[in-house]
């Protein structure tokens, strides 16, 4: 068994235009420091942007997609604000409050909180707390996944534009992207997470 590592921070967040998508943003992964982006548009297509062909064929092994589109990705994080630009995505996040949830998680050790042993108890929980969400599954064929959240901060605003659309106002992810086993939440959010896949 191969077990790969990931460290970073998950957005995810709906749009009055009926898109949905989920950022990832990676300083620490097998493949170093990366970011690439999951959309559904309104009608359910889902599309991977990422920034290198290896990365595509990973990412694309572990979820779902109708396209998969290697680009150049250009992403900052400065203060609150996210920044990614990639393909046909372009989008600017405003991140803000610390949730309930990031509240209670912060104080955990992160040894801890990012142990897949852990998921046993969390994952209960957070299908009855958090629609759609599941911190372990099967993430497609002999691969198994495992979710351990830090923290989570609400996100506040949301613009930009998918394949030349405005992407409208921020939304809930609703209805869930189905790019895998579990969902971001119904609420859009920026979670701390280590993703731990087993292959």
């Amino acid at each position: 068994m191969t077990r790969d590592r990931f460290s970073g921070q998950i957005a995810g967040a709906g749009s009055s235009s009926g898109v949905r998508l989920v950022i990832g943003h990676w300083p620490q992964s097998p493949f170093g420091h990366f970011t690439d982006a999951m959309v559904a548009d309104a009608s359910g297509r889902r599309t991977l942007v990422a920034p290198t062909d290896e990365i595509a064929e990973y990412v694309s092994q572990t979820y779902q997609f109708d396209d998969i589109d290697v680009a150049e990705v250009r992403f900052t994080a400065t203060g609150g604000t996210w920044r990614f630009d990639g393909g046909d995505l372009t989008v600017h996040l405003d991140v803000g409050r610390r949730t309930a949830l990031g509240w209670i998680l912060r104080p955990i050790p992160r040894s801890v909180s990012a142990a897949p042993a852990l998921t046993a108890l969390t994952d209960p929980v957070a299908r009855i707390v958090l629609r759609g969400v599941r911190t372990r599954g099967t993430a497609g064929g002999d691969r198994r996944e495992y979710y351990g959240a830090h923290d989570v901060r609400a996100i506040a605003s949301l613009s930009g534009t998918w394949r030349g659309q405005d992407l409208g106002d921020l939304a809930p992810v609703d209805p869930t992207p189905d790019f895998g086993f579990s969902s971001t939440p119904l609420r859009p959010s920026v979670t701390d997470v280590t993703t731990t896949i087993d292959l």
